[in-house]
């Protein structure tokens, strides 16, 4: 707690990330989910580009750098981001922040197949309760499955944590140094955000831009600045002081801040089944991610 920027980082990251999912489903409202996910990292790309500039630190980052950052781009913010964007169209913003919760089992089974991580009884004990988590969740919605809007959305969902747990083990697999954290953001929104907004006019049937409300257009810019700029500069920066399992324990603090918002902004029903799933996929992923290292002061070599 001595270090005030540290803490300020992970604060950001677990208070904004938290918001986010939120903040996607009231942009959607009138706004077509590729137009939100590009406007949002192409404003965040300017941002960084602004930023860069005034501290003279923009550069040319040569092919090789280049290509690891459009891999990372594709994964995280193209895939990832922009799927559970277009999910949440159909998605409540709990259910949304719930399953996207279950990526670790994804990052799990990947390194396991990769060899970047044993199989241990205890990581699968944690997989199955995340799975008798996300059984709760549709246990009584299986009907809804039936709509086509909704099932497409679901799959979109799935399809999103994917991306993020394979840029993840992307990063892993290959030990990328984070070099100048704002340099490599910039390159990683630039692209998403022009791959993103011309899937925007080739993919959204509707943009009729007098039909955006200033509350989709708050929502969205507050993505820009904070969802994206802010959260992921904090988390690049933490990675940097601390464990990456430590910085994960912030994902168990962003799915109950998330649910929270999600009932009390939103008024999305939260019952008690789904309170139930929420425990379960949470201790879960803890008990995947659980190292003796995630309570013990801890800093990385620079």
């Amino acid at each position: 707690m001595k270090d005030y920027k540290l803490t300020l980082a992970i604060l950001t990251v677990a208070v904004v990330w938290g918001t986010t999912f939120l903040s996607i489903r009231i942009a959607v409202e009138t706004i077509p989910a590729w137009f939100v996910a590009g406007i949002r990292q192409s404003l965040a790309s300017v941002i960084m580009l602004f930023i860069l500039l005034y501290r003279k630190e923009f550069r040319w980052i040569g092919w090789n750098s280049l290509k690891y950052q459009i891999i990372f781009s594709v994964l995280m913010l193209v895939i990832a981001n922009g799927m559970t964007t277009v999910a949440e169209e159909e998605v409540t913003s709990s259910l949304t922040s719930l399953i996207s919760a279950c990526s670790p089992i994804l990052v799990f089974f990947g390194s396991m197949a990769l060899g970047l991580q044993k199989f241990s009884w205890r990581a699968f004990a944690g997989v199955l309760l995340c799975f008798s988590g996300i059984l709760f969740i549709f246990w009584d919605g299986i009907n809804d499955l039936k709509n086509p809007d909704y099932a497409l959305g679901i799959l979109f969902l799935f399809i999103a944590i994917a991306g993020w747990a394979s840029g993840t083990i992307f990063t892993k697999k290959l030990n990328i140094q984070s070099g100048n954290i704002s340099l490599n953001l910039f390159y990683q929104f630039a692209f998403a955000g022009i791959i993103q907004v011309i899937f925007a006019f080739l993919f959204s049937e509707n943009y009729n831009f007098g039909n955006w409300t200033m509350r989709s257009i708050s929502a969205m810019l507050y993505l820009s600045i904070f969802g994206s700029v802010a959260a992921f500069f904090a988390f690049h920066y933490a990675l940097t002081k601390v464990s990456p399992v430590q910085v994960s324990i912030l994902a168990y603090i962003n799915t109950v801040i998330s649910i929270f918002l999600s009932w009390l902004i939103l008024d999305e029903k939260i019952t008690a089944k789904f309170i139930i799933a929420a425990v379960l996929i949470i201790c879960g992923v803890f008990i995947i991610n659980y190292n003796p290292a995630m309570f013990k002061k801890q800093r990385l070599e620079q």
